[in-house]
């Protein structure tokens, strides 16, 4: 019966090639149920899908075939066609595997792409609706938040939300999701009072903190490893202008802009309004490193005293700081990260000391020395803060799994980010990227900073987020 079945199937395959259809068994009953929206190779929707991702990794990743569902109930009914197919042995055990996409920002190859399966993309899902009472925003899975900010400025009100405009809400929402309004309402996540959810057998439902609460708290950090959520219901609030931009200075201010950094992170009386993402950046083509700090108060107030200790560092090279919108604070920086370079997270969290974050500057400056030369290279180290003004949201809004607890204090949310041009390069870069991190956990280790937790929206591939939320977030 299997040696039937497998003929079955090559024959099936070899005449929807000839024909020049979709390939695989579940790519053809997909594209018979949804003939408008599945896409297969060397045809111009499926080409477009795959030169929109945002890494050339996931770039180079060959589904089968693209679905792009129109709306919950077409996920649906792609889960059912899906659950139908099981592998018949390893030989075939891609045909019908399938990967969910929202915006395709995550770098890594395979993060939101899957090679000979099935790539589910929800760009089509991106409707933004506002409830009359303004206190809740619904969003579709597919949209960016350009979509969502673009919508909300003009009725002033907001939702938190990713602060680079082009990253999707998915993914994004189901890492977790730091934003500029952490500090008032915690992570994203935090914020979302209803997921809808396609669960494996088709079935549409509602997760809250009524109905499905064990899935609601599963799906605020989980990603997608429960379900494909089709819209998210985020709680809203007044929002006008606010005060944001990014200040630019030499690398010799490295002391000040630490010494800043970690008096900021340590504040007893935390000011919510501030929110700021500390940065150091070496970029090829200009031949050495600047540092930067990119600031936002969200309050209408020019230059707010908690920020001084960052507008006033001297000398400074630029600045872009402004009363605006948060649809044009979060435009700002999308030049900086171009659609079609190969691309590196690797993230870490260690304890607040600026002796500490100096040294890891000097690995990562150290160690850059070997690829420094490299085309295209852009490399970054990001300092962000994680102190118990965000960290303590998560308990009066139903908890998450993140495992993060107030009582830890104040910590850092560290990222090396690299962009790079060929291929070539891979081995050098991946290598590199992860010594630095080594020599940097051994020096953590050495002054009790090691913090275990692992966000999820900056992991590589080689790293476990889940693992990091501790037991009795993973029973």
């Amino acid at each position: 019966m299997a040696t039937y079945m497998i003929l079955y199937f090559l024959c099936l395959c070899t005449l929807l090639h000839h024909f020049g259809q979709a390939q695989t068994p579940c790519c053809y009953e997909l594209q018979k149920e949804f003939p408008d929206t599945v896409s297969v190779p060397k045809t111009a929707a499926y080409n477009a899908s795959q030169l929109s991702y945002w890494s050339q990794q996931e770039q180079t990743v060959q589904p089968s075939c693209v679905l792009r569902p129109r709306n919950s109930q077409a996920v649906s009914k792609a889960l059912r066609i899906l659950s139908r197919y099981q592998p018949i042995n390893h030989a075939t055990k891609g045909d019908c595997q399938f990967a969910i996409r929202g915006g395709g920002h995550h770098p890594w190859a395979g993060s939101a792409n899957i090679e000979d399966g099935v790539t589910i993309d929800m760009s089509s899902i991106d409707a933004v609706d506002i409830a009359q009472s303004k206190k809740v925003v619904s969003v579709g899975a597919g949209a960016r938040w350009s979509d969502v900010y673009s919508k909300l400025d003009p009725l002033r009100i907001a939702v938190g939300g990713g602060r680079f405009s082009k990253v999707g809400v998915a993914g994004f929402i189901t890492g977790g999701g730091m934003s500029f309004f952490a500090p008032r309402y915690g992570f994203v996540c935090d914020q979302v009072q209803n997921f809808e959810v396609a669960l494996a057998d088709g079935q549409i439902v509602n997760a809250n903190a009524t109905s499905r609460a064990d899935l609601w708290f599963a799906l605020k950090g989980g990603s997608n490893n429960f379900g494909i959520v089709t819209r998210f219901d985020l709680k809203a609030f007044s929002q006008g202008k606010i005060w944001g931009g990014s200040v630019y200075n030499p690398i010799t201010t490295l002391p000040d802009q630490i010494q800043a950094f970690v008096e900021f992170n340590n504040a007893a009386s935390f000011d919510t309004n501030a929110a700021l993402i500390n940065i150091y950046s070496y970029i090829r083509h200009l031949g050495g490193w600047t540092a930067s700090n990119i600031l936002v108060y969200t309050k209408p107030e020019v230059n707010p005293r908690v920020l001084r200790p960052f507008t006033d560092i001297r000398p400074q090279l630029g600045s872009t700081m402004r009363l605006t919108t948060l649809s044009d604070v979060t435009h700002e920086q999308v030049h900086t990260a171009p659609v079609g370079d190969r691309q590196l997270f690797i993230t870490r969290t260690y304890g607040n000391d600026p002796h500490f974050l100096a040294q890891v500057f000097h690995i990562a400056n150290q160690t850059l020395q070997s690829f420094s030369s490299t085309p295209g290279l852009v490399y970054c180290l990001v300092y962000q803060p994680l102190p118990p003004a965000i960290t303590s949201h998560a308990a009066g809004s139903g908890g998450n799994p993140l495992g993060l607890d107030p009582a830890d204090g104040p910590q850092v949310l560290a990222i090396l980010t690299i962009q790079w041009s060929n291929a070539a390069n891979d081995n050098l870069i991946n290598s590199a990227a992860r010594k630095i991190w080594q020599q940097a956990d051994e020096l953590a280790a050495r002054m009790g900073l090691v913090r275990k937790w692992v966000y999820l929206n900056y992991a590589a591939e080689d790293q476990d987020p889940l693992g990091s939320y501790g037991e009795k977030n993973l029973g």
